[in-house]
């Protein structure tokens, strides 16, 4: 019951404290970054010479289009391993040890999420120093604010996968379905290939999809530096992404560790 008397203050200390053991988890196990450090790199190169030409013409038009769309599929996704990771610590019983201390309920799921914002910011140096590389030459203003906003919104993400987490059984079957469930919403956007070539039926999907505002606000970002309504649209469906999930897995996690 102390817990439930903790103030807004104090909650947010214990779950930075939670965030700095996530950290410290991720230095002593380096190999839970390989996710973060390839697949931006093979994904940005494999797409960009394999359907630069096809899209844009070459490569060079295609970078502006292509790397919005890897950031955006490479954070997303790097956020599934936040559910995955949960349940294998909810199996261990850390999980049980931190609901038996008088903290906030919250902290131990909000500082995991925390720590698992380093991975994002990670995927995000990476992937837009290969793009960089490649000839890219992104708004610098545009670079700052989209790294801001591709970190707080897969932190609204990661809220939805550690549901999962303590919903479901096993590690296994977290990353099955949120696979299943992001990989669609990535692919079926406009971060890879012009809306207009897609039939009338997916190009309504694609204009609903949220990831296809993230990837424009993205794009809109590093090409002039300007905020747009795709902006607008993405922080506030981040916010309530948290605003619903946060409490769903603060609540699903408690049930679970009695």
């Amino acid at each position: 019951m102390a817990a439930n008397r903790i103030g807004l203050t104090e909650t947010v200390r214990q779950s930075f404290t939670m965030g700095w053991r996530g950290l410290l988890k991720i230095r002593h196990n380096p190999e839970q970054l390989f996710d973060v450090v390839l697949q931006p790199i093979i994904f940005t190169l494999m797409f960009t010479y394999i359907f630069g030409g096809a899209i844009s013409g070459d490569v060079q038009h295609y970078l502006p289009v292509i790397i919005p769309g890897i950031l955006m599929q490479t954070v997303i996704v790097a956020s599934i391993v936040t559910g995955t990771q949960l349940r294998e610590d909810m199996d261990k019983g850390v999980f049980d040890r931190f609901r038996s201390l008088p903290i906030a309920r919250i902290s131990p799921l909000a500082g995991a999420l925390l720590a698992d914002v380093i991975r994002y910011l990670i995927a995000t140096a990476i992937t837009f120093t290969v793009g960089i590389a490649m000839g890219w030459r992104p708004d610098p203003v545009g670079v700052v604010a989209s790294t801001a906003l591709i970190l707080f919104c897969a932190f609204a993400v990661s809220w939805i996968f550690a549901l999962m987490g303590c919903l479901m059984k096993k590690a296994t079957a977290v990353q099955g379905v949120s696979m299943m469930i992001m990989f669609p919403l990535t692919f079926l956007s406009n971060a890879f290939v012009p809306v207009n070539t897609m039939p009338g039926w997916l190009q309504a999907f694609v204009t609903v999809n949220p990831t296809s505002h993230l990837v424009t606000a993205i794009r809109e970002l590093c090409d002039t530096g300007h905020a747009g309504v795709h902006v607008l649209w993405s922080l506030v469906g981040a916010v309530v992404l948290i605003a619903v999930f946060a409490p769903l897995a603060v609540r699903a996690y408690i049930r679970n560790a009695r």
